[in-house]
């Protein structure tokens, strides 16, 4: 199947990030530490991300749709989503994945429009406040 990367809202995650087939992937480095999360987000920084692809796939089978930020969204959300479209294509497995996208303004964007945040240090996040 031919994936291709699109953006999304916080406006329109909001209204599907409670589906259980969608996963949130923060690749921020350091700063969730102490910047917050989105709520159920999982965490895969961008400095390892090429080495846990396998493990990310794992963690998201029985997902089809993906939504990859970073702080801004502008460097390594979009650049780990196309580095996993990339190994979805190459290990050629019918992962369930239909659509891989990217949050538009990134967790800072989300933050200063006032969508709900987590400051948990469960990893995996387990909360579900979005």
């Amino acid at each position: 199947m031919a994936r291709s990367l699109t953006y999304i809202t916080a406006s329109q995650l909001i209204a599907i990030a409670r589906n259980p087939r969608v996963a949130i992937v923060d690749v921020r480095d350091e700063e969730r530490s102490y910047d917050a999360h989105i709520a159920g987000s999982l965490h895969y920084a961008s400095d390892t991300f090429g080495e846990r692809m396998p493990d990310l796939l794992q963690a998201v089978k029985g997902k089809d749709t993906l939504v990859f930020h970073c702080a801004l969204s502008k460097v390594r959300g979009p650049s780990c989503a196309h580095m996993f479209l990339d190994y979805l294509t190459e290990v050629k497995e019918d992962a369930g994945i239909n659509k891989v996208m990217v949050l538009e303004r990134g967790f800072n964007g989300w933050h200063a429009s006032g969508r709900p945040v987590c400051r948990c240090t469960n990893a995996p996040c387990t909360s579900d406040s979005t």
